[in-house]
């Protein structure tokens, strides 16, 4: 396979704070890279040593097969758009794009082309003319977007560029982006700290904490198959449910309070006996019904029923544990009604207390 980036062994400490831990990635030609976290994970601080705007502590970063470790920014082949846009305010927007092409000397034609080009993949011909303060905020993320565009690179690297847009905005450039690596076919990196992003955009998903990398994998997988407890509560809205209980009858089933929760059909195989054990469960993988089912639901009590537009979401309490499920919106269930939760294993996780990782 051909990687565009490759990352090896990288660390970066600032002092005795060690920020990065060894991370290893490699990204294929053409591939959407999400890095995924909270604030503070490392995310931006791994997309800026890729940029070349910090010095790295050990390891190495390929790009396009060359040694890029110690290259100068503009030395690495890479378009980078920022959280902020960063736009000039005297200069046009024809100007904002041809900024640093005219700066790298290149011929006027040349620029004018990549300008043009630029323009009409991102559809803000009728813009070129304008100053950035007469743009409202899509436009001038499209704008930056393009500033990166007409460098004509192969990888580029977006950090929370939608960060600061409201949510219809957000929604729309999301489909922009998707549609602009679709168009383009380049190696893109992007950072965010929201997972719908992630999910929507991503060809792979890295799950970042606390300057290691938790799990890379494909979006649905990592949905499906979190590697382990941070993972699974990270990702979805709302989070998953997690039961705490114990594997029993030689993993054959999960018990949880008084209740035995049958484990045929897990997703995860073969389940031992532990004293200890978390059983995480979707709330679109629950199922709210009035009859009991041994071995395969769970008694409950609504608390609170809330209608989100398209479904609705269900709070119960179950053995003392709070838990969500989602329900069709036509659905309405009062505060106070006992129900039974029928549990879809087969894409349930079980996760081991000790290590916190998916069994």
């Amino acid at each position: 396979m051909s990687y565009s980036i490759q990352v090896k062994d990288l660390k970066l400490d600032f002092g005795a704070v060690s920020v990065l831990k060894t991370l290893n990635i490699d990204v294929a030609e053409g591939e959407f890279i999400v890095l995924l976290g909270p604030s503070g994970c490392g995310k931006s601080t791994l997309l800026n040593c890729l940029a070349g705007l910090l010095d790295i502590t050990d390891g190495e970063i390929w790009i396009k097969g060359k040694n890029v470790t110690w290259a100068e920014p503009s030395e690495r082949g890479i378009g980078m758009v920022f959280q902020s846009y960063a736009l000039y305010p005297q200069m046009t927007v024809r100007g904002n794009l041809s900024f640093g092409l005219k700066n790298a000397r290149m011929p006027k034609e040349e620029i004018d082309k990549r300008v043009a080009r630029a323009a009409e993949i991102l559809q803000i011909e009728p813009l070129l003319d304008r100053k950035p303060a007469a743009l409202s905020g899509g436009q001038r993320q499209r704008v930056a977007i393009g500033r990166a565009l007409v460098r004509d690179v192969d990888v580029f690297l977006f950090d929370e560029p939608l960060s600061n847009l409201d949510a219809k905005l957000r929604s729309e450039l999301r489909v922009e982006i998707k549609r602009l690596h679709s168009r383009l076919n380049n190696t893109m990196v992007y950072v965010t700290h929201d997972q719908i992003e992630a999910l929507t955009l991503a060809d792979r998903i890295a799950v970042m904490r606390g300057g290691i990398i938790q799990q890379l994998a494909a979006p649905q997988e990592i949905y499906n198959r979190p590697a382990n407890l941070f993972v699974a509560g990270f990702i979805g809205s709302p989070s998953m449910n997690f039961l705490h209980g114990a594997t029993v009858d030689n993993g054959r089933a999960f018990q949880f309070g008084e209740t035995k929760i049958d484990l045929s059909g897990y997703d995860g195989g073969a389940v031992l006996d532990r004293p200890r054990a978390i059983l995480g469960l979707r709330p679109e993988h629950l199922l709210i019904q009035t009859e009991a089912e041994p071995g395969r639901t769970l008694p409950a009590v609504v608390e609170i029923d809330e209608p989100m537009g398209a479904d609705s979401l269900v709070w119960l309490v179950a053995g003392g544990t709070q838990m969500s499920v989602r329900v069709p919106v036509e659905r309405r269930l009062a505060p106070g009604t006992r129900v039974h939760l029928k549990v879809d294993i087969s894409k349930a996780s079980i996760f081991d207390t000790e290590s916190e990782k998916r069994v």
